[in-house]
Parts: structure tokens; sequence; C-alpha cells
């Protein structure tokens, strides 16, 4: 079972808590957006925060891994159509499925809390407040995707459709 399973959603969603633990589940590649462009900044050599080159890096990284055989699990906002499209040609330039899923949190209560009074486990990572969740560009999906509420599915039971279909895939 090689694949790409594509997480997307805005900042505080539960994508990264969701993303491990499919990643653990499935004994794949889990590779973070946020930690990539995290080492970029800190690298000193770029003059502005990552924006575009995290996700080629991430893009490159992933196919490397389908090469492999290994299936890989993308944790990003993915915010864009073109950054979708982008992962979906990975997957497809390496004869690999693609499976995108979309996390969002209905109660916008409980999503702010959560960005509020989230921990950030990535050094030196600043993570947007709620303003900046609310001001972020995020365009429309325009095909079928999986989507989750994380504000009514239990971790537990998100990473379980997750898994179920990426094996209905394989």
């Amino acid at each position: 079972m090689t694949g790409l399973i594509v997480f997307g959603g805005l900042p505080g969603v539960g994508k990264s808590t969701v993303a491990r633990a499919v990643a653990r589940e499935l004994g794949a590649v889990w590779l973070r957006i946020d930690r990539i462009e995290q080492a970029l900044a800190d690298s000193g050599e770029l003059p502005v925060r990552p924006q575009a080159s995290g996700y080629l890096v991430g893009y490159g990284l992933a196919g490397d891994q389908l090469d492999l055989g290994r299936t890989v699990v993308a944790d990003c906002v993915n915010p864009l159509k073109i950054t979708r499209d982008a992962w979906k040609a990975v997957g497809d330039r390496h004869g690999r499925w693609t499976l995108e899923v979309e996390l969002v949190c209905s109660s916008p209560d409980e999503h702010r809390t959560r960005v509020e009074t989230r921990t950030v486990d990535i050094d030196r990572l600043v993570p947007p407040d709620w303003a900046g969740v609310t001001g972020r560009e995020y365009d429309e999906w325009d095909r079928d995707r999986l989507v989750i509420d994380t504000a009514t599915s239990r971790v537990e039971d998100s990473v379980a459709l997750v898994v179920r279909q990426a094996r209905l895939l394989a």
C-alpha cells in the first residue's frame, strides 16, 4: 500500500495530531511542512519567512519516499488550489494514489480556543493567532476529498476513517 495522504485545513483544526497518528498507524513517512519551513527559517539564509519553498521541499521529499515504496502523510495547511494540485501531481507523477483530507472545526468557539491555547512542539515556531487564522487566504476545494469535522469527531475516529479510506485505495 503505497500512496500519498495529504492533509489540509486551517491552523488549529487538529491536522498534526491526526496526521501523526495516521502515519504511526500505517508505518508511513510523516512530512510536516511547519517543520520544514521552520528549518528553512532557522538557516538564516532566507530574507523572509518561507512560504512556497517549504511546500516545494515537501513535494520533493514526498516523491523520493513514494519512489522507495513508502506511504507518505503530508501535514500542511494546503490552503490554495495550486498547492492541492501540486500534491496531487506528486502522487500522479510517481504512479501512486492520493487521498486528500480536509480537517475542519465547525465550532468557531472550539476552534478559537484551540488556536489560543495550543502548545507548539517545534522550537521557535510562532503559530498564528486567531486573527491570523481567520484572515488567512484559504481557497474553497474544487474536488472530492475526505472531510472530517474535528469538533464532532474524536481523534481516534478521525484516524480510523483516514486509515480505512487509504486501505480502500491501496
